[in-house]
């Protein structure tokens, strides 16, 4: 039998069932045609509609796209002003994204020994190739990462986030921010230098802290859960080898692997909840707009609609509403996201190239830091420690994360979401407590400084250590904030308006007391103006 070929082409071809043919030249001239048209292949296989030139093919490019997919396939005018959301989840999910690439890099040359820690650090700095640029990177896209959180949170809170159907992602972000501030301590061991060793000491203390409770009732030989809690952290009663491998171990891949699945919950959700929060007004465009920045689309206008009315909750047959004021998400909002993206990573760059990430002397049991002091983010927690480490380390954040945590099932008003503050009056709620909180704190510290607490004054100085654990100025502060909540809401009536000035008392209270204990806290723990008062030894 003779081959079969082609008579009006030279090249490859099908019969009618599909089949591929043979070309003129022969099976290797097909394989070198299809050698070349190799990574257009691949390319179609991947993006498997091509260029998007019409609204449909937009929406298939969403729809196929694994990372895409979770995106509307056409998104609000008012979730993409900056006014909205300021790119704040973005740029965090990119922070995330840079920390996991340079840490991989960084992890190349890292020896996670005791013995060996300091010197890798050095090499990665003065002999790996761009070592100090993606260390540097590294370390500043960590602060800014919980920076980011922090603004987010605040963000979401202030414009009614938390609303139903949104509880849960509300809950779920607040494991975000649990989860970042883990990843951030975590690492800050792993340089084995001074600052670290005894930052993490300062951590460790806190964690043992419920002997002080123990001790006071007198329970500890029985019941010591301050001891278990430090052993389980370090492995040992001791900051060494053992508290290394576990802290290196949570930071590279326990966390970031609880992390990442607890962002692809939080962005599905957005996206199951009915995407980012806007107020009503933003749906009440006259005539409404269904237009976008991209060319009209190519695809003739239906010619029927179809009204499923057993199927649809509503009074009315509305068609097309949900198109007014949107644009399709490809490539529009593509284009917000690699700005804000683009944004941030330039700015974790130019910080690297500019200022470098602090490295003091290897680390020495022997010879304590004075002050020794806590990452920038844990510093307000630093100075309630230095009152009580029991109620400043564990018992106030765990008030204050689990009370945040609860706003979405205590604040149930019916309210218009997406609207800063809730409006006017929420926006004077919101100025008042901040003046308030800022009153409240700066004299409380005021008093501690001037005149100490219970034990400094001769009246007494006996007092039970119960009471100096209970009764201290972290709980002052607590209960101060929670009075005038309580007062708010009795006052305006309103469940959220309290939920506002009890979220910006705390986050007032927070700033000040990271600033107080960054610039006015000294050796050992001593008040002083700025950091040339300082006694020089």
């Amino acid at each position: 039998m003779s081959e079969t070929r082609t008579t009006n082409s030279p090249s490859s071809s099908s019969n009618g069932s599909g089949e591929r043919r043979i070309g003129d030249d022969g099976a290797m001239g097909d394989f070198a045609r299809n050698l070349l048209d190799t990574p257009r292949s691949f390319r179609d296989s991947v993006i498997r509609h091509g260029k998007p030139t019409s609204d449909r093919a937009r929406s298939q490019a969403i729809f196929t796209n694994f990372f895409f997919h979770i995106l509307p396939v056409r998104t609000h005018l008012h979730s993409i002003k900056m006014t909205a959301t300021f790119g704040l989840g973005v740029a965090t999910l990119v922070l995330f994204i840079i920390l996991c690439v340079t840490g991989v890099l960084l992890m190349v040359y890292y020896k996670p020994s005791v013995d060996q820690a300091y010197a890798s650090m050095l090499d990665i700095i003065h002999v790996v190739p761009t070592g100090r640029l993606i260390r540097n990177v590294h370390r500043w896209s960590a602060h800014a990462m919980v920076f980011c959180v922090i603004l987010h949170m605040a963000r979401a809170f202030y414009t009614s986030a938390y609303k139903p159907p949104r509880q849960f992602n509300w809950v779920i972000g607040m494991g975000l921010f649990v989860l970042t501030l883990g990843l951030s301590f975590t690492g800050y061991l792993l340089p084995w230098d001074q600052l670290a060793f005894w930052a993490v000491t300062i951590g460790a203390n806190i964690a043992q802290s419920p002997q002080e409770l123990t001790d006071a009732l007198g329970v500890t030989q029985i019941f010591d859960p301050g001891g278990m809690q430090k052993e389980l952290l370090l492995g040992a009663h001791y900051v060494g080898q053992e508290a290394l491998i576990r802290f290196y171990v949570l930071h590279v891949m326990v966390l970031p692997i609880i992390t990442t699945i607890f962002i692809a919950v939080h962005f599905w959700r957005i996206r199951k909840d009915g995407g980012l929060v806007r107020p009503l007004a933003a749906d009440a465009a006259e005539g409404g707009q269904v237009s976008s920045v991209m060319p009209a689309s190519e695809e003739p206008a239906p010619l029927k609609t179809y009204g499923l009315m057993s199927l649809m909750k509503g009074r009315t047959p509305a068609v097309n509403l949900e198109l007014r004021n949107t644009i399709m998400t490809w490539p529009n909002v593509m284009y917000v996201v690699a700005a804000v993206a683009m944004v941030t990573t330039l700015a974790m760059l130019v910080l690297g190239v500019l200022f470098e990430a602090p490295l003091s002397e290897i680390a020495n049991p022997d010879v304590p830091e004075n002050p020794a002091k806590a990452p920038w983010y844990f510093l307000g927690l630093q100075e309630l420690v230095s009152y009580s480490a029991f109620m400043g380390g564990v018992c106030i954040p765990a008030i204050v994360v689990i009370g945040l945590g609860l706003v979405p099932y205590l604040d149930r008003e019916r309210e218009d979401t997406g609207v800063w503050f809730s409006g006017r009056k929420g926006r004077r709620v919101a100025v008042g407590s901040a003046v308030f909180a800022t009153l409240a704190t700066v004299g409380i510290l005021a008093f501690t400084v001037n005149y100490g607490w219970l034990r400094n004054w001769e009246a007494t100085a006996h007092v039970p250590q119960i009471v100096i654990t209970l009764f201290n100025p972290g709980t002052l502060f607590v209960g101060v904030f929670a009075a005038w909540s309580v007062a708010v809401v009795k006052l305006k009536r309103s469940t959220r308006m309290g939920a506002i000035a009890l979220f910006t008392c705390f986050l007032v209270a927070f700033a000040i007391l990271t600033y107080f204990a960054t610039v006015h806290r000294g050796p050992n723990w001593n008040f002083y103006w700025s950091h040339i008062d300082w006694p020089v030894h």
